[in-house]
């Protein structure tokens, strides 16, 4: 049985991604767009735009060009938005790393996805410097600040604004290239297209959440999750932008500053994991805090139990939503819509979203299965990725050629 969204399908715009994010932004220029949490920096949406800009010139006068690949090895910070659409506006493909990585570990990614430039920060220039070592064809690493043997990034906004020429086709160029394992095996490059991450981002925009629940200009968005994880990285650093939503980004996650965090900067919406969501309904500090204007908790990356969602409820008051998708899609598939709570089942990871489709396969057999059968869940839809960088035969064992994405994870659909 193939399951369709209960919602109406959607005209996907055909646009690159950083205009399709920015292009209500000159209505409220003055906005705060980004705030550095530790210490209040803001950014707001019209210094974000022409930041944007500035970067993408000062990278083409670098040399850097449609196709080139350019490594974001950064915590959670205002910039990581700037470097990630200057990069993407020139038609070049960002690969996000893990800041936790070993120089081997990044040297690996480095050299697989031919990365040819690094941003990172003056405490991770060493391990960036060992790691362009060891990968070769690293052209000039940049750093947020300064440090001896690297460029600031500051440099490339003295650059006079202007762009090269660029024509970009959503459908087939890739704007982000970061690294999953999968369902099996190493890491491997996730060649995501801008038409991937517009897709995802106008299906998300398009689910139904209940009057006044929606995520909107006037909310304040954690920014805790990982930007270099797809999680963060779509559904923080893009679809709130692209609500005209402020987001708050944190470096690293420490209770105490996260409940800091949330009650100074009145956190309305926050995107969490079920670890972080567990804290929040056990742990005693959080009682020393006003987190009263937190109204919406979303989980997703691992499942969110029936009992954990109820009793965060219960403590803050808070509606609590769950979804489900993987890098390889962009990655959200599946959302549980907030409505009322006679309406929804906790636990559930939801209903397909618009322009997608589903279902449940024996392991074995790949026979499709029927409501209340456990077995892999297959999706489809204009949010799977274009392939494995450079693994044919892993990309064919992942998509088939119907254009099903098998997940890997086991499952199953209720009435």
């Amino acid at each position: 049985m193939i399951y369709t969204s209960p919602f109406p399908a959607i005209e996907i715009p055909v646009q690159p991604l950083t205009n399709f994010l920015f292009d209500h932004a000159k209505e409220y220029p003055q906005k705060p767009a980004l705030i550095d949490g530790p210490t209040g920096r803001t950014i707001t949406f019209g210094q974000l735009a022409g930041a944007i800009r500035l970067a993408a010139s000062g990278l083409a006068k670098r040399g850097f060009k449609k196709g080139d690949v350019f490594a974001i090895y950064l915590p959670n910070l205002p910039e990581y938005a700037v470097a990630f659409h200057a990069v993407a506006t020139l038609g070049g493909i960002n690969t996000t790393v893990n800041p936790l990585y070993t120089a081997h570990e990044l040297a690996h990614q480095l050299t697989d996805s031919g990365a040819s430039f690094v941003l990172t920060i003056p405490m991770f220039l060493d391990v960036a410097k060992a790691a362009a070592a060891e990968a070769g064809g690293i052209k000039e690493i940049f750093v947020l600040g300064e440090a001896e043997g690297a460029t600031p990034f500051a440099d490339l906004l003295k650059s006079d604004g202007q762009l090269p020429s660029v024509e970009i086709d959503p459908y087939e160029d890739l704007v982000v290239l970061p690294y999953s394992s999968g369902t099996t095996g190493l890491p491997k490059g996730v060649m995501l297209t801008h038409h991937n991450l517009v897709s995802n981002i106008s299906q998300c925009e398009n689910m139904q959440f209940g009057p006044g629940l929606e995520l909107v200009s006037d909310d304040v968005v954690l920014g805790l999750l990982p930007f270099f994880h797809i999680y963060g990285m779509v559904v923080i650093m893009s679809w709130a932008l692209r609500r005209g939503a402020t987001v708050v980004t944190m470096p690293k996650f420490e209770m105490e500053m996260f409940l800091t965090t949330l009650q100074n900067h009145k956190i309305t919406y926050s995107y969490l994991v079920p670890p972080i969501i567990l804290g929040l309904a056990k742990h005693p500090v959080v009682d020393k805090f006003d987190l009263s204007a937190l109204r919406v908790i979303v989980s997703g990356a691992a499942p969110l139990g029936a009992d954990l969602e109820d009793a965060v409820r219960g403590r803050l008051g808070v509606r609590v939503a769950q979804g489900y998708g993987m890098t390889e899609a962009s990655p959200v598939t599946h959302f549980i819509s907030i409505e009322p709570e006679g309406k929804r089942k906790p636990g559930s990871i939801g209903v397909v979203i618009p322009n997608t489709e589903c279902k449940v396969v024996d392991v074995a057999t790949r026979a499709e299965l029927d409501v209340k059968e456990d077995g892999e869940l297959w999706v489809r839809g204009p949010q799977v990725m274009k392939g494995y960088l450079n693994n044919p035969q892993a990309t064919a064992n992942t998509v088939d050629t119907d254009g099903w994405l098998h997940t890997g994870d086991i499952g199953f659909a209720d009435e």
